[in-house]
């Protein structure tokens, strides 16, 4: 009787379509549930509200929060290597001193967030709402900010060696005694930024925005700005060596404020 059950093709088709809604209903009731967890490495709060909560050195290594409102919550200090926040909400959040390297934070709402000194090698940011957002002396180390928002967002004395802002809004940010040695911002835009006495050395700005941007005391050199719109742009004492100047003549080793 189990042989004609099973060489009936329309029975069989019922019976993994009830199969399946019943594994569906129950990840469904094991996903709602997990929001409840208690912190800890891997926990699963995809899609949870946990705004405003107190998450200061708990261990959220390898956690999936993604969707997720972290609205204002704070993690200071917290461990959040290769944590998924992946389009979640973590406006007004405070990320000082936490561990993130290899942080997912694609497509992530962070306005006004706090990462000061936090340790972010790897972050992937890319097209991420940072407006304002707050990173001084934080490590970002080949961080990935493609087409990331980040108006007024504060990278004083930051580590950004070998970064990526590709197309990023950097309008009026803040990159003073930043290192950003060796980092790609091509076609970014910089209006109005300052960048007094960073660390530029073969930074790539191609194509970039640079209207009244501020090097002052900067080292550009071995920098590369082909086709940059540098109108209004200061220099003073600025190290423009071998660079690749906006009209693609290469400045003297010796230029110092403008390129000779």
């Amino acid at each position: 009787m189990i042989s004609m059950f099973l060489k009936n093709k329309s029975m069989r088709k019922k019976c993994f379509l009830y199969l399946g809604a019943g594994l569906f209903l129950m990840a469904m009731g094991q996903a709602q549930a997990s929001c409840d967890d208690e912190a800890a490495p891997r926990v699963n709060w995809a899609g949870c509200d946990k705004s405003g909560l107190d998450f200061s050195g708990k261990d959220l290594s390898d956690a999936v929060l993604n969707r997720a409102n972290f609205q204002g919550a704070n993690f200071s200090g917290a461990r959040l290597k290769h944590a998924d926040f992946n389009f979640s909400d973590i406006s007004n959040a405070v990320f000082d001193k936490a561990r993130m390297q290899g942080v997912r934070l694609v497509g992530a709402k962070a306005e006004k967030a706090s990462f000061k000194q936090a340790i972010m090698d790897e972050a992937r940011c890319s097209r991420s709402q940072m407006n304002q957002a707050d990173f001084e002396q934080a490590r970002l180390k080949t961080a990935d900010f493609y087409e990331a928002k980040l108006q007024g967002a504060n990278f004083n004395n930051a580590i950004l060696t070998e970064a990526q802002f590709i197309h990023a809004d950097l309008v009026e940010a803040n990159f003073d005694g930043a290192d950003l040695s060796k980092a790609k911002m091509n076609s970014a835009m910089l209006e109005s930024a300052s960048l007094i006495n960073a660390n530029l050395n073969s930074v790539v700005l191609d194509n970039a925005d640079l209207k009244f941007a501020d090097f002052t005391g900067a080292d550009l050199t071995k920098a590369s700005m082909r086709e940059s719109v540098i109108d209004d742009a200061i220099f003073d004492e600025a190290k423009l060596g071998r660079v690749i100047w906006f009209d693609l003549k290469r400045c003297r080793a010796s230029a110092v404020g403008s390129c000779q």
